[in-house]
This record gives structure tokens, C-alpha cells and sequence, in this order.
């Protein structure tokens, strides 16, 4: 792994205006279609296989003593060592900055009727023309939910309180597409706070409260946007926890990224999501960078995303928002993120190709070696990984942003 995993040339990806005018970088308007990358990409953990014993099924707290009560996998380099996640203070240092995300997790799993049959609408992400994309889902037993195929155009879906939701047109290549772009009925959020509950996957054992499914960062947003699914890496954090950091001199910087709905089989890449690096931010890791006198750590790969959307060829983060497109592979590579907090992924998730972009290959591989050995739990109620940079400096190759 390199001590920085820093790239200073070559440009991101595309600049253009974001909303209100703002800058932001590696934009895409939602109209467009999105990008997944390469089907048959492969991660460097293609060959682990997670028995379903390790799934995380409730939350920590129903587990345990409380949200913190998780264990914390540190790789530094190639070493690896086992924590409970309360010492984290002691893992990190005076200066160092934790980049979260507070993006509020929305109930954006509402019942609905396409005709006779029953679906699941997941609100995914708002547009900027006002649409929504959304998934329609198969209801299971035992409140879960399975893949439907996608559509089709100006399909009716009916939602409660005889409100209606109109499918116009794929986002992504036609066929098979798992998200629609949808006219909407008017606000939404108030739909969703009214009819809706947090999105839920097979491998948990029941519903859960929606505070269940919101960290200790989330802030509402004047627009009622959020997350369709949690920003998990910080649900383990309390403010017990965040006070005894700012007491060692542990420095954190807020931004928004707003997730859409995975692909809970596919593992695609990400779609394009909205986000917002505040001026404050921006500032403060620049300092920090500047200064040479503490790491930038992202908590999830979402604040990973977000900041590196940010990061102009000279290697400075200015104030940005809009929609990213951007895809951390190790090809890409990261800019200004040294170290990253995140949970233990599927190993057929897009998600790890970032973080060999900050780790490296046979690290990423010995890390989650020692998980399956340990056995750690997975999913967003389980344990979590901290990446650390080893004391080598070797620059990444971060030329490009294709996979």
C-alpha cells in the first residue's frame, strides 16, 4: 500500500456547473444514462467465499452492549491486527481527519401494485428534473424482497394514500434495467415518511426502526433528500465516541453523498449520485494535506467518492456538488484520501476495487484472509475495516477513471 495513496496529475474525470452554479467535478446529469462498468471486472478477493454464517442480522445493539460494541480489523500495509472498535482513538493520531458523511437515511422502501401484482418500489435517487429513480422489487416472505425485471414504460404503479408513480424510461442500457427514471407524485418525502420503512435485505432477520439505519453524522436536508441506504461505516460511531476523538485531536469534516439503491445481486458499480464537499471541508483537508501533520481518512466509500470528486489535477479540493459518475478503481486510484474506515463487502462487490485503490491488492487480501479467519461479521449491522497507510511513499498510477 502507499503511505498517501495520493495521485497529483492527470484530471478526474469531466468539470461542469452544478446546481446553483457550483462547481463540481465528475458530473453527470441524472437524464443520462449511467455507466456501470465492465460486466466480469474482478476484485481481488474473486475467489473468498463468505458463509452465511458471518451476515450480520441484527443490529449491534441487539447483539451487544451498544452501537460501538463491533470489532475493528486494522491493516496498515500489510500487517494485520484485531481491535474492538471503541479503541479506535487509539488507532489514530492528533491531526488526523475523519471525513463523514451526513446524509440521512430516507424509509424508501414503500408498498405498491403494478395491475394485479404486488412489487416493492425502493426509491433510489431524485433528479434534478424532479423524477425519481426507482427499482421494483419482488415481495418475499418474511418482509424481504427479490429481483423483478425492470418496466415497463408507462407502467402505473399504485402507491398508498391513492397516490400514482409512472415508469417512463430506463436508466442504463435497456435491457435487463434494474432502475427506471419515474414521474413521481408530489413530495415524495412526505410519501415516504408516511407509507415507507428502511430498505432490507435477505440476510437480516427482521424489520428494523429506521434510527436503526441512521448514524450518529446524518443531518436533514432542507429538500428532504437522503440516502436510500446507509452510509454504514459510521453507524458503529456514538458520541461518547466522537467526543473522546475530538479530545486526542481528531479532526472531522462533513459532506453529503446521497446513496442510491445497490444491486443487492448484480454488485454493479455505482450510478451516478448526488453530493456536496462544503467549502469548510475542503479547506480543512487542504490544511491538513498542506501541513503534512495528520491523514485524511474517509469513513465509507461514499465519503471516499465524494471527496475525490472534489480533487482538481493539482491535487486541491475546492467546494463542489452536483452528481458524480466517478468509479475509484486501482487503475484511478486516490488523490487526497489516505486511509479508509468502511465495512467488510461481498467479494464480488464493486466496492472493493476502491478499496484496493487505497490498500493494494495482496493487503486488501490478507485484511479480509484474517476476517473470514476471525471471523468477523459482514453487512451494514457488522463489523469494520481501517485501512491505514504503511510508511512506504509510492506514487499510484491514477491516469485514468475507465475500468
Amino acid at each position: 500500500m502507499t503511505a498517501r495513496g495520493r495521485c497529483e496529475g492527470g484530471d478526474v474525470a469531466l468539470a461542469a456547473p452544478g446546481p446553483g452554479g457550483a462547481r463540481a467535478t465528475a458530473l453527470h446529469s441524472p437524464a443520462l444514462d449511467a455507466r456501470p462498468g465492465r460486466a466480469g471486472e474482478a476484485t481481488a478477493l474473486e475467489t473468498l467465499r463468505v458463509p452465511d454464517a458471518l451476515s450480520a442480522r441484527v443490529p449491534a445493539e441487539q447483539r451487544g452492549a451498544g452501537r460501538d460494541d463491533v470489532r475493528l480489523l486494522v491493516s496498515r500495509g500489510r500487517a494485520v491486527a484485531h481491535h474492538a472498535f471503541r479503541e479506535l482513538p487509539e488507532q489514530l493520531r492528533a491531526g488526523d481527519v475523519l471525513v463523514v458523511n451526513t446524509s440521512m437515511t430516507l424509509p424508501a422502501a414503500v408498498n405498491g401494485r403494478v395491475g394485479g401484482e404486488r412489487v416493492v418500489v425502493h426509491f433510489s435517487t431524485r433528479g434534478a428534473d424532479g423524477r425519481w429513480a426507482v427499482e421494483l422489487r419482488a415481495p418475499r416472505e418474511a418482509g424481504v424482497t427479490g429481483p423483478r425485471p425492470g418496466g415497463p414504460a408507462g407502467a402505473v404503479v399504485r402507491l398508498p394514500g391513492g397516490r400514482d408513480l409512472v415508469l417512463e424510461e430506463p436508466l442504463g442500457p435497456a435491457a435487463g434495467a434494474r432502475l427506471w427514471w419515474a414521474r413521481a407524485p408530489e413530495r415524495v418525502p412526505e410519501l415516504l415518511r408516511g407509507y415507507g420503512r428502511p430498505i432490507r435485505y435477505g440476510y437480516t432477520d427482521r424489520d428494523q426502526p429506521l434510527s436503526a439505519y441512521r448514524t450518529v453524522f446524518a443531518l436533514d436536508s432542507p429538500d428532504g433528500s437522503g440516502s436510500a441506504e446507509m452510509p454504514s461505516a459510521a453507524r458503529p460511531f456514538t458520541v461518547p465516541l466522537v467526543a473522546e476523538l475530538v479530545r486526542r485531536g481528531v479532526l472531522f469534516a462533513p459532506l453529503s453523498l446521497h446513496t442510491g439503491v445497490a444491486s443487492a445481486e448484480a454488485h454493479e458499480p455505482p450510478y451516478p449520485e448526488r453530493f456536496a464537499v462544503p467549502a469548510a471541508t475542503a479547506w480543512l483537508v487542504n490544511a491538513v494535506r498542506a501541513a503534512g501533520s495528520g491523514r485524511v481518512v474517509a469513513v465509507g466509500t461514499t465519503a471516499v467518492r465524494a471527496l475525490e470528486s472534489a480533487v482538481g489535477a493539482d491535487g486541491v479540493v475546492r467546494p463542489a456538488e452536483g452528481w458524480t459518475d466517478l468509479v475509484v478503481t486501482p487503475r484511478r486510484g486516490v488523490r487526497v484520501v489516505d486511509g479508509l474506515l468502511t465495512g467488510l463487502h461481498e467479494p464480488q462487490a464493486s466496492h472493493l476495487l476502491m478499496l484496493e485503490a487505497v490498500a493494494g491488492r495482496e493487503a486488501l487480501r490478507r485484511g479480509y484472509e484474517a476476517a473470514l479467519q476471525e471471523r468477523y461479521l459482514w453487512h451494514e449491522f457488522g463489523d469494520v475495516h481501517l485501512i491505514l497507510p504503511d510508511e512506504e511513499r509510492n506514487t499510484p498510477n491514477c491516469s485514468s477513471n475507465e475500468w
